[in-house]
C-alpha cells in the first residue's frame, strides 16, 4: 500500500505520504546569530571555500533529486561531501538518493552519518525513520519519529505525524495510527494527504461515519480527488449499506477515470480486495 518512493502532494493516494521521500531537505544555512561568547555575527563572507563549493553542489544535487535524476544527484552529492566532509545535510540527501536507488546498506549508513554530525537534525530523523519503516523496522522508525517531534525548533511536524501514522498502520497499530494522523489534522485541517490517510485508517477500524467525514472533504475538491479517493468513498458507502452513494461514486469513477484499476475493481464488485 505504501508507495516506497513516495509521491508528491499533487497526487493524493490513500496510505501514501504527501511528500517525496525527504522532499523537505532544506539548503544548508550559512549564516547564524552572534554567539554567547560575544563574537561577531557569522555572515557569508566567513564561509570557507570548501563550504561554498559544498553548498553549490548540494543545491544542484537537490534539484536533480527533485527531478528524479538519481545518478546525477549522487554525483553532485559526492562532490559536496568531498568539499565538506562534515556537511550533515549532504549525508541526509545521500541517504535519500540511495534509498531511491534501492541500496539499503548505503542509505542507512548515510543517515547514521548525518545524525553523527547533527544529532538534533529532525529532518534526518524523519527521513531515516520513514526509510526504516519502508524496510519494516517499525519500532526503530517510530522512535525516530518521536525524537523528531520532540525537537522544539522542528517546523515540519505535520509531515512527521503523517509518516508516523502511516508507519503505525503498516505495523498493524491502527489505534496509534489514528492518534498520529488526528494530531496532524488538528494542526493542518487543509492537508489532503492527512485526511485521506485518516479516512483509510478509520475505514479499516470500522469507523465508517467518521471515515466518510474525512474523505468527503477530499472528494469535494475536484482538483484533489482522484480514483483512489473516490474508490475509498465508495467502499465506505458500501459498508454503510448506501447503494445510492455507491452508484454515485461509481458514476464519477467511470466517467473521470475509466482506465483506473479502481474502476476495474468497481465493475467486478471487488470492494474487499
Amino acid at each position: 500500500m505504501m508507495d516506497l518512493l513516495m509521491r508528491s502532494v499533487g497526487a493524493v493516494t490513500a496510505f501514501t505520504l504527501c511528500c517525496l521521500l525527504g522532499a523537505c531537505v532544506s539548503p544548508r544555512s550559512t549564516a547564524s546569530g552572534a554567539g554567547s561568547d560575544g563574537k561577531d555575527r557569522v555572515t557569508a563572507s566567513d564561509e570557507s571555500d570548501g563550504s561554498k563549493r559544498a553548498r553549490v553542489r548540494m543545491e544542484l544535487a537537490t534539484a536533480y533529486f527533485g527531478q528524479g535524476q538519481m545518478t546525477t544527484a549522487l554525483d553532485q552529492i559526492k562532490l559536496a561531501i568531498a568539499a565538506d566532509p562534515n556537511f550533515g545535510e549532504a549525508f541526509n540527501l545521500r541517504g535519500l538518493i540511495y534509498a531511491n536507488l534501492g541500496d539499503e546498506a548505503l542509505a542507512a549508513e548515510s543517515f547514521r552519518r548525518a545524525l553523527q554530525i547533527n544529532p538534533r537534525d529532525a529532518d534526518t530523523m524523519q527521513n531515516y525513520g520513514f526509510f526504516l519503516c519502508r524496510i519494516k523496522r517499525y519500532a526503530e522508525a517510530d522512535a525516530l519519529f518521536e525524537q523528531a517531534l520532540a525537537e522544539p525548533r522542528y517546523q515540519d511536524t505535520v509531515r512527521t505525524l503523517q509518516s508516523q501514522g502511516v508507519c503505525r498502520a503498516h505495523a498493524g497499530q491502527l489505534v496509534e495510527s489514528e492518534r498520529s494522523l488526528t494530531r496532524a489534522f488538528e494542526i493542518d485541517p487543509s492537508n489532503a494527504a492527512t485526511a485521506v490517510n485518516l479516512a483509510e485508517v478509520l475505514y479499516r477500524r470500522g469507523e465508517y461515519e467518521r471515515a466518510r467525514f474525512y474523505i468527503r472533504r477530499i472528494n469535494g475538491q475536484p482538483s484533489v480527488a482522484n480514483a483512489q479517493t473516490l474508490w475509498l468513498a465508495m467502499r465506505i458507502e458500501n459498508r454503510m449499506g448506501n447503494s445510492s452513494g455507491v452508484q454515485d461514486f461509481g458514476f464519477q469513477l467511470r466517467s473521470r477515470f475509466p482506465n483506473a484499476p479502481e474502476t476495474a475493481k468497481y465493475l467486478r464488485g471487488a470492494f474487499d480486495e
